[in-house]
């Protein structure tokens, strides 16, 4: 038996490769399933079964294209109603991979079709538990994304989700282990261990959500704080219920080279959002006016999904040579599939054809330092509420990235202000955005929150009241 947990660390998201005597089973498989295959052929296995623990919300998976590729039936729990054939297993039932037995274990809460697959070896002994989004490290799933398709309030799925965990996990062993279909920075919790695997006996003693005394503590503790879930979730399920294009259609069609003057041509005829998924530092140098930028190496994915509003709307890509197919890649794994090209040649193409730029006025949080005059300056900052909270730059006001769509209305081109996240990244992501809609009279601030702490700019965590910057 051999059972590996491949973690993409973008999305946050943990799939399992399981074999066994020449068999193998997938559970969550990401978008791009090909990796699954020629693992299964270099082991000369054959894969048996795709369990899927549940309608994903934050990622679009592969199991159509690995069901049809390697002919493995596709596996949910109860209440599973997609729209392409697959095997609605029942409570307790079991399926024989090999020499091990996976076992069914219906954990409705966090949706109603959620489902935990426990895994007992070859001696019948209870070894391991898939739990999908029912049980995270430090957290379980949260109960709020489906209470419209479950006609139920986000209590009564998270009373659902309490008498799951009393009646089907704590009776598990102490030594089972726990492998989640999350991690930490996944939207889909919000109080997840860094670590990926974990016993169920730790679980026991540390997560909180596991040590509520009652239903109705644990209701409260788990609905506590829950932040409005990304836009693009509702999409992602209704895809992974409905069925998609075929992920190698997809990246055909992403894999299309474009010049400079092809580029502006499609964008005209296609009204194509210009995607930017270069590093922060090289964008604000230069690059095409109106595009977006969202660094590939960062948390690409879900701010892509967090921020642009449709799925469907047409991509083109302004990428780093090489990272073309990558780029297509970790859109689809979101359900961004209408990627049309990328620019040939990178952004020196567009530069070398004489083609307008812009830029971002970047500045070291020395010079911001030189420049704040207390009471005076304008200082947004675009980190997370509870980061804001912990301690900011005095006077400056709380404008999260995820609320961008919001507050950009409420800004007034013609005052100069400043603008920081905690690093660099996502300050850039808002700087590329309120740039693409008519607002250039701000500074970006190098390094974020760290450099100007670093800086000795004063701080406080006294919160500044809302104030909007037109009078």
């Amino acid at each position: 038996m051999k059972i590996e947990q491949i973690y993409t660390g973008c999305l946050a998201q943990g799939a399992y490769y399981i074999t066994s005597n020449g068999e193998a089973a997938i559970i969550d498989p990401l978008r791009e399933v090909q990796p699954y295959i020629d693992r299964a052929n270099k082991d000369g296995v054959k894969i048996k079964y795709v369990f899927e623990t549940h309608f994903h919300a934050d990622f679009v998976s592969g199991h159509l294209d690995l069901s049809k590729k390697t002919g493995a039936p596709i596996v949910y729990g109860p209440n599973a109603k997609p729209e392409f054939d697959f095997i609605s297993a029942l409570d307790g039932e079991e399926f024989k991979l090999g020499k091990v037995t996976i076992k069914v274990l219906h954990t409705p809460g966090h949706t109603m079709e959620s489902t935990c697959f426990l895994l007992k070896d070859e001696n019948g002994k209870d070894y391991a538990l898939f739990s999908g989004d029912t049980l995270f490290l430090g957290d379980v799933g949260r109960p709020d994304l489906a209470q419209k398709a479950a006609s139920m309030t986000q209590d009564q799925l998270a009373g659902l989700l309490y008498d799951s965990l009393n009646n089907k996990i704590m009776p598990l062993a102490d030594d089972v282990i726990v492998y989640p279909a999350h991690g930490a920075g996944s939207a889909c919790g919000k109080n997840m261990m860094k670590e990926t695997v974990d016993t169920l006996g730790n679980q026991k003693k540390m997560n909180y959500a596991l040590n509520q005394p009652n239903k109705e503590e644990f209701v409260k503790a788990v609905t506590d704080g829950l932040l409005p879930p990304p836009g693009y979730f509702g999409m992602n399920v209704a895809m992974n219920k409905k069925g998609i294009e075929s992920f190698d259609t997809i990246l055909e069609k992403g894999m299309k080279a474009l010049t400079a003057n092809e580029l502006e041509a499609a964008v005209d005829v296609t009204d194509a959002l210009v995607l930017d998924v270069r590093n922060a530092a090289d964008f604000q140098k230069g690059f095409i006016p109106r595009s977006i930028n969202i660094g590939l190496h960062g948390d690409f994915a879900p701010w892509v999904g967090s921020l642009i509003v449709d799925v469907k709307q047409p991509i083109i890509l302004i990428t780093d040579i090489g990272e073309e197919q990558e780029s297509v890649t970790r859109l689809a794994r979101v359900g961004f599939d209408n990627v049309i090209g990328y620019l040939a040649g990178g952004f020196d193409a567009w530069k070398n054809a004489g083609k307008e730029m812009d830029t971002v006025n970047r500045i070291t949080a020395e010079q911001f330092k030189a420049e704040l005059k207390v009471g005076e300056s304008t200082v947004l900052d675009v980190r997370r509420d509870s980061e804001y909270s912990a301690e900011h730059v005095e006077e400056a006001f709380s404008r999260p990235l995820s609320e961008i769509n919001i507050w950009f209305s409420s800004i007034d081109d013609s005052k100069p202000f400043y603008m920081h996240c905690a690093g660099g990244y996502r300050s850039m992501i808002a700087a590329s955005i309120l740039k693409a809609r008519g607002i250039h009279n701000f500074k970006e601030i190098e390094g974020g929150f760290k450099a100007i702490a670093e800086a000795g700019v004063p701080k406080t965590d006294f919160v500044c009241q809302s104030k909007l910057i037109k009078s």
